[in-house]
């Protein structure tokens, strides 16, 4: 018996888009062509540190808000429940190529999806329907961004766009994600003075410190490396593209966990970390969650889980850096910043205020473009505050990092760190997964000290701040 293909898509769209890789705000995902003798299903509807004003308040972040407050519609491998299907638009060109470990597989073949692991059940009879929106990276990508975009560019950075939408988010998500949290906002500040300080410009420490942007064969070869490192291979479909303004993300596509990268982003010394994200946590995470009693949405109400986020995002977004000499937490950090300005500024305001630490144009558009999500109008005030997640999440867990199991948090699945002890003792263990370099508790947390030191970030600062 052959052992399982590696599957991997590669899209591309002619030309790419400038700017650095930090961050690559939501653009489309292409979709795969149809299985044979199977009909194509049709798309489903889609630097000088601020202080904060005396009476500042902090509103909580959304995903700390409770189970009473809108959720909105789950699609990605960062949530806790996994959909049965995801929407994704197809692209111009779209090629798929199969390998085996060291054998070339039929041209055009494809693997079964019954071949490939199915998470969209969890434990139990309960079936999660399948959802009737794209996830939120697709959904709030406008459709006219190219033309907004080259006339923001045109009046010299002065227009406020104009955004369009294919179908708008419900209010409730926008209403959930509008608000701006500013309490953690010193520390993203200061986490960017130790990089200008260190490099001088964001430009140069992405020079420095990511390395050359690779060719697509390198970046493939990267890929099922690692995916031999987590013992993934044939498990998970990738996808090369031009055309996604995230650096990368995952989905479960028609019951295959799909993990797409954006070939503008996928530097030397970056690329792996971008893997121990995605697949290392969100992926690994996602299995063991799948085993588990709470898998399903009626579980986690069964057992009065708290929101997996910002656990899960905070936890990948350390693993993103975490091996690097030089383990800044900067895009984290310029998320939160950013967003936190958008609730009190236009499009162009913010665009020209984020200068402060990014110069390339290109770079600062997209990070204002997530900021602005969900906007028609972007000379009113406003953000989409999904964003500050990782900083938020980065920050929880380095506060806590000498009390987490974190070993026993990953094999639990997609739940908070304030979960694992009730949680140990109803757990199943058989078949979880714990990710190569998660397996030394020590060496781990020496990894956590080294971000904490290189950061600046204060101990003392983070438990006043979290108690």
């Amino acid at each position: 018996m052959l052992p399982p293909p590696f599957v991997l898509y590669v899209t591309t769209r002619g030309e790419r888009r400038g700017g650095g890789p930090g961050v690559r705000p939501a653009s489309y995902l292409p979709t795969q062509p149809p299985l044979p003798g199977r009909p194509r299903q049709p798309p489903q509807a889609p630097l000088l540190s601020e202080p904060l004003p005396k009476d500042c308040h902090h509103p909580p972040p959304p995903w700390r808000s409770g189970s009473a407050a809108p959720s909105p519609p789950a699609r990605s491998l960062t949530s806790p429940s996994l959909g049965a299907g995801g929407w994704m638009r197809r692209s111009e060109s779209t090629c798929s190529v199969n390998y085996s470990l060291g054998l070339r597989g039929g041209k055009g073949q494809m693997r079964p999806a019954t071949s490939l692991p199915h998470i969209a059940k969890g434990v139990g009879s309960t079936t999660l329907p399948t959802p009737s929106r794209p996830c939120l990276l697709v959904a709030l990508r406008p459709l006219n961004l190219e033309q907004e975009k080259e006339a923001f560019f045109q009046s010299d950075y002065k227009y406020e766009p104009q955004f369009e939408y294919a179908q708008p988010e419900p209010r409730s998500v926008l209403e959930k994600y509008r608000e701006g949290s500013g309490l953690f906002l010193e520390q993203a500040v200061g986490i960017m003075e130790c990089v200008l300080r260190k490099f001088s410009s964001y430009e140069n420490f992405e020079e420095v410190t990511g390395g050359s942007v690779l060719p697509k064969s390198q970046v493939w070869a990267a890929v099922r490396k690692y995916l031999q490192k987590e013992g993934c291979v044939g498990e998970v479909v990738v996808r090369l593209s031009d055309e996604l303004l995230s650096q990368a993300v995952m989905v479960v596509e028609s019951c295959r966990p799909t993990l797409t990268i954006n070939l503008a982003g996928a530097r030397q010394h970056w690329l792996e970390g971008m893997l121990r994200h995605e697949i290392g946590t969100h992926y690994l995470r996602g299995v063991n969650n799948n085993l588990q009693p709470w898998a399903t949405t009626e579980g986690r109400k069964q057992f009065g889980l708290k929101p997996a986020n910002p656990t899960e995002e905070g936890l990948a977004s350390l693993h993103s850096v975490l091996l690097r000499k030089q383990p800044y937490l900067w895009r984290a950090a310029l998320l939160y910043y950013t967003v936190y300005h958008a609730t009190s500024m236009s499009f162009s305001q913010l665009f020209s205020h984020i200068a402060r630490f990014v110069q390339d144009p290109d770079v600062r558009w997209e990070y204002c473009l997530r900021a602005k999500r969900g906007q028609t109008d972007t000379s009113q005030p406003g953000c989409f505050s999904k964003d500050q997640v990782y900083l938020d999440g980065i920050l929880r867990i380095l506060r806590h990092r000498r009390s987490i199991d974190f070993k026993m948090l990953t094999s639990l699945g997609k739940v908070s760190y304030e979960d694992v002890e009730r949680l140990r003792h109803l757990a199943v263990f058989p078949r979880t997964r714990i990710p190569h370099f998660m397996r030394d508790p020590e060496r781990y947390l020496q990894h956590l000290d080294h971000i904490v030191a290189v950061n600046e970030l204060d101990d003392l600062a983070l438990q006043h701040l979290l108690p």
